[in-house]
């Protein structure tokens, strides 16, 4: 039996409530009302609604996936991750992820980026910060490129060294900087490559 809509009540600036005349509702947005062009009063074939049903669906997904971008910048995968936790169907995360990315409100490029500086100015090497953009699921291949906008860690390891080691001959402390330095994400021959330098500018001090 066909359907016809009863009613069209705003619910917030973006979003809008379809009342049908079996009284059953859909949620849907102002953007989408605007482009199926519905009033109230407007007759729905089965296969209309089926599509009604479906664009709203997916129009919401959409409208939450640039909810959830505009609190912080994300990811593909930890947005996709994010819309199915929320109780969106995978197929409508995915093509609203899709839609983000065609537009330019998700970039995994520019947020591989943001991933390196942020943890790069927090005084972490390169091994941690590969760490983050896998847990990220940014893709390997963006990877090298994102990394060749970190600036030289040199400055950041000597602070390091010249806050927490005290002694550079004491074997003990030096195994205890350099363990810590290595979960840090430098490399040993970042690490001993200071040291180096360290124990130079301690002896001549």
């Amino acid at each position: 039996m066909d359907l016809s809509i009863k009613s069209l009540r705003q619910t917030s600036p973006e979003r809008i409530s379809i009342e049908l005349s079996n009284g059953d509702e859909i949620k849907a947005t102002l953007a989408l009302a605007a482009e199926l062009r519905l009033y109230a009063g407007k007759a729905l074939e089965e296969r209309e609604l089926e599509t009604l049903r479906s664009s709203a669906a997916l129009a919401l997904c959409k409208n939450r996936g640039m909810e959830l971008l505009s609190y912080r910048p994300m990811s593909a995968k930890e947005l996709r991750d994010k819309l199915v936790q929320k109780g969106e169907a995978a197929e409508n995360a995915e093509a609203a992820v899709d839609w983000l990315q065609s537009r330019g409100f998700l970039n995994d490029e520019r947020y591989a980026g943001m991933v390196v500086r942020h943890y790069a100015g927090k005084g972490y090497g390169a091994g941690r910060i590969r760490q983050e953009l896998q847990r990220r699921g940014i893709s390997r291949e963006l990877w090298e490129d994102a990394l060749q906008e970190m600036p030289e860690q040199d400055d950041r390891i000597e602070s390091f060294l010249a806050s927490r080691l005290k002694d550079p001959g004491d074997r003990t402390q030096v195994q205890k900087v350099s363990a810590a330095l290595l979960r840090r994400g430098y490399s040993w021959e970042e690490i001993r490559a200071a040291l180096a330098r360290f124990r130079a500018d301690w002896e001549e001090g």
